[in-house]
């Protein structure tokens, strides 16, 4: 039975050994096969596919600059637009501040006699309110016209009112206080008195 045995288990490896070369054994076809396939996935990209890729990234690119572009150009005129609103925000404040120094010279300046208009002194101070005036004409500062005008809310504020045959009704006839307007905003409303 031993003889038996080692005779069948030779007879099985050897089955088996068939079996395996015959699994194993590739012919030279299916080698130049799987050659092709395997050189196909490694090759590179065919040129319309390298210029496709290439125009891609242009395009990608392109579009990103305009973008940088748009945006530095949004940056740029909202920078502008900021600055001039502080150019006159601080205009408006400098010029608020100097209408009562206007108001002190025309006071100083109703105050002085027939007499003292020759004076020096007085002449110096006629000369220092031509010229403060002359400056703010020259930055677009201008009086509001209010005397003998019809009553404008958008540039009178109506301190008294008063009836009157020998004016229109809503006529200003007296004026306490000088308005003034930088460019086309309102800097000071006139003070006035006005028919009712």
């Amino acid at each position: 039975m031993a003889k038996k045995d080692k005779k069948e288990l030779e007879e099985s490896i050897v089955e088996n050994v068939e079996e395996i070369e015959e699994v194993t054994a590739i012919s030279e076809e299916e080698i130049e096969e799987v050659e092709v396939t395997v050189i196909e996935e490694v090759t590179e990209p065919t040129l319309e596919e390298q210029v496709d890729a290439k125009d891609k990234k242009l395009v990608e690119h392109v579009d990103r600059l305009q973008r940088s572009r748009a945006e530095f150009d949004n940056f740029r005129k909202r920078s502008i637009k900021e600055k001039a609103q502080m150019y006159e925000r601080g205009m408006k404040e400098v010029l608020d501040k100097l209408l009562p120094v206007v108001d002190n010279f025309e006071r100083a300046m109703g105050t002085a006699t027939e007499e003292q208009e020759e004076d020096p002194f007085v002449k110096g101070i006629d000369l220092i309110y031509k010229q403060v005036l002359s400056i703010l004409d020259e930055l677009g500062v201008e009086e509001i016209p209010a005397m003998g005008q019809q009553f404008n809310p958008d540039l009178h504020h109506a301190v008294q009112h008063e009836t009157s045959d020998d004016h229109d009704e809503s006529q200003v006839v007296e004026v306490y206080q000088k308005g003034y307007k930088y460019k086309e905003t309102v800097l000071r409303y006139s003070m006035v008195k006005v028919v009712n």
